[in-house]
């Protein structure tokens, strides 16, 4: 059963909301244009894999994708995660060319494509924090101790990887194509069939995990050093986005274009949101947007469909979804 449909990864929104606020002269601006390039391949990547969760029994495994869970300063992300009444399993999903190694020995992940050569994070590091995260948050939970897997998914098909070193016999397991991931689940389906949760169980961790799941931007913006000060503010023009627009007339205007806009707005809350904060105030508002009437932007806060909360006169504002 789908329980957190899959959406473009918070992650990539953030991503981009940074490139649009980030002038092109700042030095991480070009890293972070490459890290957004590698997430949106990773995303294609976890889409193809839709095609195998199919053919779950419904009934049997609930289906988180795109989990952010936060990690005292820092942020557990997991592709996919499957639960099942005997056990889950974080499944991170590689969609890369070449040859990829998995370096057992050195612990290293090595990509070999068109004769270069290149490292990236250990996938399978990462894999033994996100089952050592979700066993301690079971644990303070007060679930039963149901066994937590991790699978690395090659999802390119052209792409070929060996599993090297020592240790090579105890990763192996842990990596597959796509084509064969059906076949990982019949495995470990035969490793544990003693039911540990019940249905009310899967249920009650299926609503913490959603719950938990928050919007990962203090974990990027110190992953890149960057402040928000650093950060670009006004309403940008739709056409040009390096152009900011000034309010005329209840609307948005571009000197430089010389046109209008009636809801050039919307994009810019969405940075806010996305790089400043899961609420805005209207003071905050007026000096995002550069407005400054207090009324004017109130009115615009109330046309936007965002959430209200607190008391009248010291209301903030939130977005109740955020767009794919």
């Amino acid at each position: 059963m789908l329980i957190k449909e899959r959406t473009k990864p918070l992650i990539m929104l953030i991503l981009e909301a940074l490139l649009r606020r980030l002038p092109y002269s700042h030095q991480k601006y070009q890293q972070i244009l490459e890290e957004l390039g590698r997430r949106q391949a990773g995303y294609l990547g976890e889409k193809s894999l839709d095609y195998y969760y199919r053919d779950l029994p419904q009934q049997k495994y609930m289906i988180l994708h795109d989990l952010n869970l936060p990690d005292g300063n820092y942020n557990c992300q997991i592709d996919t995660l499957l639960l099942a009444p005997e056990f889950s399993l974080a499944i991170d999903v590689k969609n890369m060319a070449g040859k990829l190694i998995f370096d057992t020995e050195n612990e290293q992940f090595i990509q070999i494509n068109n004769g270069i050569e290149k490292g990236y994070g250990y996938p399978i590091a990462q894999g033994e924090r996100h089952q050592k995260y979700l066993q301690k948050l079971l644990a303070e939970h007060h679930f039963p101790a149901v066994p937590v897997e991790y699978l690395v998914v090659i999802s390119n098909s052209y792409t070929t990887y060996a599993v090297t070193g020592k240790n090579a016999h105890k990763v192996k397991p842990r990596v597959c194509k796509a084509d064969v991931f059906l076949n990982k689940i019949t495995l470990l389906e035969k490793q544990y069939p003693k039911p540990q949760l019940s249905a009310k169980d899967l249920r009650k961790l299926c609503r913490l995990l959603v719950k938990k799941n928050t919007i990962p931007t203090s974990y990027v913006l110190n992953k890149y050093g960057i402040q928000k000060c650093d950060l670009l503010t006004g309403v940008h023009c739709p056409t040009h986005s390096n152009h900011s627009l000034v309010r005329k007339n209840q609307k948005w205007y571009c000197p430089a274009c010389d046109t209008f806009s009636k809801d050039a707005h919307i994009n810019a809350l969405n940075d806010y949101f996305l790089l400043f904060g899961p609420t805005i105030t209207n003071r905050q508002f007026r000096e995002f947007a550069h407005i400054k009437s207090r009324d004017g932007a109130k009115r615009i806060l109330l046309s936007c469909n965002l959430q209200c909360l607190g008391k009248y006169r010291s209301w903030s504002y939130a977005p109740k979804s955020f767009p794919e």
